[in-house]
């Protein structure tokens, strides 16, 4: 793209402040290394383990949270992001634009700095080899929302022919965004996935019917988490439902960053067992993921 191109206000929206739109936050705020979390009460969690008085900034706007400070004398913010890939869409992009577009003369920068991103999240297992209590690393992602599809992408952005027997397998509904395939970063995927279950994880748009639960209305296909669960490509399995990963790996992977998902798995889908209290297990990841970033 023409890093001489001005880009206009409507398309990237700036505050009065000097801040980017949504979330608030204005150049030299965020950290290089980020890490997204859906729960904003989260990021105050993560930010406890920040070495002492290292606290930067700590900015709020909607369900956007952000604290940057150092852990271990590593610079490192901590961003929630809400929930959805619509969220994470407006998150990569200024996340990105915080570094790479200058926003007083609205131009790309030349030289570009890559981010280093990791989402840590919580899931519902598709696998009985995939505990209540465990943490999925999400080596590929599926993207049941379609976001990734509204941008124009490099021919080795996606796994084609990953999603091409998907979508057979599934008998896929054409009223369906047609899903996308995408692999997280290999070598960040290897610096965190030590002890964890590297898995592909399924994005969904929704929590209830997009993830075939059934509570008063059916979903499209009733049977389609029995497909799922029987879905093998290449000895690979799908092991997770959540709504994030494939949006955070396949807008990473378009803009230049290093971005993968861990989730801690609180919900057995086939063993239909659920963990609502899951704090303690989610401490011990995210100082993992600190230790490991």
């Amino acid at each position: 793209m023409n890093t001489n191109r001005i880009i206009e206000p409507s398309e990237l929206p700036v505050n009065e402040d000097g801040s980017i739109f949504h979330l608030h936050l204005k150049p030299g705020q965020l950290a290089s290394t980020v890490i997204l979390v859906g729960d904003r009460q989260r990021v105050d969690m993560v930010a406890n383990y920040f070495d002492k008085g290292s606290i930067e900034c700590d900015i709020s706007n909607r369900e956007f949270h952000t604290i940057t400070g150092t852990y271990k004398g590593k610079r490192i913010s901590c961003l929630s992001h809400g929930i959805g890939a619509g969220n994470i869409d407006i998150v990569m992009n200024e996340m990105d634009a915080l570094f790479n577009i200058d926003l007083e003369t609205r131009q790309e920068m030349e030289e570009k700095t890559q981010l280093t991103i990791v989402r840590i999240g919580t899931c519902g297992s598709l696998q009985s080899y995939c505990p209540v209590g465990s943490y999925v690393v999400s080596a590929k992602s599926i993207g049941f929302d379609g976001l990734l599809n509204y941008y124009s992408m490099p021919a080795d952005t996606i796994d084609l022919e990953f999603e091409f027997n998907l979508v057979k397998a599934l008998k896929w509904n054409d009223r369906l965004p047609r899903p996308y395939v995408v692999s997280a970063d290999e070598e960040l995927t290897s610096r965190i996935s030590d002890g964890m279950i590297k898995g592909v994880t399924i994005s969904a748009p929704g929590f209830y019917g997009p993830q075939g639960r059934i509570v008063r209305l059916l979903p499209t296909d009733p049977f389609i988490n029995k497909k799922i669960e029987d879905f093998s490509y290449n000895g690979m399995k799908i092991t997770n439902y959540e709504m994030e990963s494939a949006a955070v790996a396949g807008l990473a992977k378009l803009l230049g960053h290093k971005a993968v998902t861990v989730c801690n798995i609180i919900a057995g889908r086939v063993d239909k067992n659920m963990n609502t209290n899951y704090h303690e297990t989610m401490e011990t990841l995210v100082k993992t993921i600190l230790d490991r970033i």
